[in-house]
Formats: structure tokens, sequence, C-alpha cells
């Protein structure tokens, strides 16, 4: 039985939580193994809207769900989450959720700090969060992070919190000039989230191996999309982790041999949040039409999403990083009724075609996209369930991203609900 990676190929945005919560009917377990409640997935299930920012998208499933060891996790967020799940009556109870005992916490000075930095940078802000995600993995590498198994263990915690508080403080008070934390409460605090969520702590690695021996399916889920990797994308506009594929392996206790499939989340336009270079956004009314059609609001931070022409250096650069094995194309029914579309298929720079996708962002800034130009649609494709039944055009853009890419389209989502989506070829078969 296969096991299978989803990741975002874009800027994140590119609608995982619909893609996984669809593809966890198939799964056995479904794996979130990077990334924190700066990600949201959000799923629509009998016209209903969930957004999950930490729980794995196949909860709505009733499938076993593990929060792997790349995760930085918000004990306060984490339970929120289980409480609003749980009275819809969702069933998130230890068997159904496990959290890795490696698994770092996100800690009240981690979101301090973010807030106060983002504050004296003014202009030159990165566009983070605040969630206190950056600060939590800073820790993770410093080696003075705090995780789930000193949660679950008051003594072990008082004493680390202790220690890292003498230089939080000082950096807090001193240099951002903002309130200190206090220790005591934050003790109290805590000790109330380890009582409620030691029962869901586990080796993850473990529990995961036993599955990949009794070959069941997992299904691994990415957060954010490959540009906003650490190593990868544009930096500094970037998350604190790793988005790629390779990271599923990292982030949850597997080995690279126990992967089959990568299937790529494509946005049939693009869009990015915050800050850097964007070489198709649109600044005129279609790119105002597309995000008001496409409800192109963050659903993390409700920030307005700068929206653009799909971008193929972008996806190509995606595929060769993910060793991506197919696609899922999402929000296809938002160019319903443009007279043409535009598909970038390379970039100019200072008037000469450059290859592959810059590293360096002054020159991705000037970077002039180079457009394919093909006839768009007025024909409704909400209702459409079949691929052949789609019309002329809106196949003939779906083919194109294929033959130019060479990776075949195995989803195509025309609607938000569960159910309006062409399903070509299942990953999981």
């Amino acid at each position: 039985m296969p096991n299978l990676v989803v990741i975002g190929t874009q800027w994140g945005d590119e609608g995982k939580g619909k893609i996984v919560d669809l593809l966890a009917e198939r799964a056995d377990a479904v794996v979130r193994f990077q990334g924190g409640n700066n990600a949201g997935h959000t799923m629509v299930v009998n016209q209903e809207q969930f957004i999950s920012h930490l729980l794995p998208s196949g909860i709505l499933q009733g499938k076993t769900c593990y929060i792997g060891n790349g995760v930085v996790v918000d004990p306060q967020v984490l339970l929120e989450e289980i409480d609003f799940f749980q009275s819809k009556g969702i069933e998130i109870s230890p068997q159904k959720l496990s959290i890795s005992e490696r698994a770092h916490l996100i800690l009240p000075h981690h979101k301090i700090i973010d807030h106060g930095r983002e504050a004296l940078k003014g202009k030159a802000k990165i566009g983070t969060t605040g969630r206190g995600i950056g600060p939590c993995y800073e820790d993770k590498a410093a080696r003075r992070g705090i995780r789930f198994v000193e949660l679950c263990d008051p003594e072990l915690f008082a004493k680390a919190i202790n220690e890292v508080l003498i230089e939080k403080n000082h950096y807090i008070e001193h240099y951002l000039k903002m309130e200190p934390c206090d220790v005591t409460a934050i003790i109290r605090e805590y000790q109330d989230y380890g009582n409620r969520l030691k029962p869901y702590v586990t080796n993850v690695s473990v529990a995961l191996s036993h599955k990949i021996r009794n070959h069941q399916n997992i299904l691994f889920e990415g957060a954010q999309g490959t540009h906003l990797d650490i190593d990868h994308g544009t930096y500094p506009f970037v998350t604190s982790s790793n988005t790629v594929s390779g990271n599923a392996c990292n982030g949850s206790g597997v080995g690279p041999k126990d992967l089959d499939h990568v299937l790529g989340i494509v946005k049939a336009y693009t869009t990015r949040v915050g800050q850097g270079p964007f070489p198709t956004e649109l600044l005129d009314e279609i790119g105002d039409r597309i995000q008001k059609k496409g409800a192109e609001f963050g659903a993390t931070t409700g920030r307005r999403r700068r929206c653009g022409w799909l971008d193929l250096v972008l996806i190509e650069n995606a595929a060769r990083l993910n060793g991506l094995t197919c696609f899922a194309i999402t929000k296809l029914d938002v160019l319903t009724g443009l007279e043409t579309i535009n598909i970038c298929t390379g970039y100019e720079y200072n008037g000469t075609p450059i290859e592959g996708f810059p590293g360096n962002l002054n020159i991705l800034a000037a970077c002039k996209p180079i457009y394919e130009t093909l006839p768009g649609w007025s024909e409704d494709l909400t209702n459409i369930r079949n691929y052949e039944e789609l019309p002329l055009n809106p196949r003939d853009y779906l083919e194109r991203i294929e033959t130019i890419t060479g990776i075949s389209i195995h989803i195509v989502s025309v609607g938000p609900g569960r159910e309006q989506t062409i399903i070509k070829k299942h990953p999981f078969l």
C-alpha cells in the first residue's frame, strides 16, 4: 500500500486542506510533519467550513492523526482546536490523535519576541504571523527548546523554563522594551496544558513504523508551500522550517524508502501573502477580480493575498525540489469568465531569458515573466465531476500545464466543497 506526501508548490494557500481531507478517505493515518499554527487548512464539509491550524486535516474523516516532531506546537491553540472540533461532534481522543514527545512547544516568550522584532523592523518587517513559530525554531536549533516530553514532567518543565527565561526576559525587557514573562504564571498555565495533553503524547516514529509494517496507507501533510522553505524558498521571506517533501521523513521519524508518491498542489493561478518578489503579480482589475472571486484571504491571518497568473517557473522548481510524481490543480473555477488566461513559461532578466528560479531576490524582483496566452472560458465548472465533461478551453489549459512540466494531473478541484472535485487517477490506487 502506498504512502503519499502532499506538498504545496507555490507560496502556500494552494488548497492543501481540501485535498488532504479528500485523500484521507483512503488513508489509514494522516501525519502533519512541519510548521506550526502559522498554517491554516480550510475544509468545507456539507457547506460547513472547518479551519485547522495544528490538527491534521484527516481528523474530519475520523482517521488516526499524528503531529510529528517537526511541528512546533502552541498547546493553547491545540486545545482550543480540539475543543472546537469536539463541539462539532468530531472524535479527537488519544486513540485518534497522537503528538510526538519530541515536538517543541511554543511558549509565551516566543510570541512576545516575534511581535517585538517585527515592531522594531517597521517597514522592513518580514510579515511573520506573530505566532512565535520562528523564535521557537530558533530555540530548537540552539538546543534550548522545550518539548512535550518535558511538558509531561512538571519538574523538568519548571527547571527548563526557569533557565530559559533568565536570558529571554533580559532580551525582552532591555532590547525589545517589552514586559518580561512571569515564570510562575507560565509554569502554572503549562502544567494545566500538560495534564490535558499528556494522554496524547507518544513516540510517533514508533507508531508510524507499526503502520508501515502492517502495509497501511499513510498520508503526510505539509504546511505552507515549497517557496516558503527555509532553505529553498525566497529567503528571508520564508517560514522557519523545511516545507519540502524531504522533511516528511525528518519531521515524522520515517525513512525515505517508506515514501512512495509526492503529490504537488498547484493553484490554477498564483497567490502570495506578505512581502517578497512575485514576478506574475497582477496589480490591475484582473488581479482584483481573482482575489475577490477566489476569496483570497489568509486562513490564519485574514490578510489579503496578492494574486497573479500561474507561474510554471515556480512550479517546475517545486517539482524538482520535491520529486513530484503528480499534480492536483485547485480553484480552476475561479478563472471562469476571463477572456484570455496567461501562463508564465519563463523569466527574462535585463532583456535576456534566464534558466531556473533565481536565488538572488534582487534579480527575481527584476525578472519579467514570459507569457503564453490561452483562450479563457465562460462555462460554469462547479458541477462537473468527470474530466471528459470539462469544456475544451479549461481542458486545454490543464493539458498545457502537463505538457510544459511533464507531470500528470490526477486531481482537479472546481469548488470549495469536498464533492466539487474531479479525480482522474487516485494517488492511493
